[in-house]
């Protein structure tokens, strides 16, 4: 973070002098002190969230594949079977998941993954509105998010 504080200070000047690269050194380490202070912030935190992007990385790759899918499935739904009935339905699903950061993640995850949507989140319940039971069969059987979202939370598994 202090890094990435000064490389702000540069781009913000829009010119690098000694002069300024050394006062925004100065300015970097004040504004990373009062964070690691007042802010609850840490390098070991700074440590840990960077050994997670690729976790991260994985799971945006992961929700566009999956955003993908579901709208295949969903213009299907409305070109093909016009004359199919949907039956729409509520579920809930149990999750492993301890931070609020991480199942925030998996309810938006599937919120926008079309055909879903969160309705409430309650600890570690997540209720679900499908337009079609098969939809819900699907996310239950497919529940690849909370995987990723478990290793980016610290590491355990399923």
């Amino acid at each position: 973070m202090y890094i990435l504080l000064f490389l702000l200070w540069i781009v913000f000047n829009g010119q690098f002098t000694w002069e300024i690269a050394i006062f925004g050194v100065v300015v970097s380490a004040l504004v990373f002190a009062f964070m690691c202070a007042f802010m609850d912030y840490s390098i070991k935190k700074e440590i840990f969230l960077l050994s997670r992007i690729p976790y991260f990385l994985v799971y945006v790759f992961v929700l566009i594949r999956e955003i993908i899918k579901a709208n295949i499935v969903m213009a299907k739904y409305i070109t093909v079977k016009q004359e199919y009935e949907l039956h729409p339905v509520i579920f809930r699903i149990d999750t492993k998941l301890k931070s609020h950061l991480c199942r925030t993640l998996l309810a938006n995850a599937i919120t926008l993954t079309p055909g879903t949507i969160t309705v409430s989140m309650e600890e570690e319940t997540l209720i679900i509105h499908a337009v079609d039971e098969s939809l819900a069969i699907e996310e239950v059987e497919n529940f690849v998010f909370e995987g990723i979202l478990l290793k980016l939370e610290g590491g355990r598994t399923k």
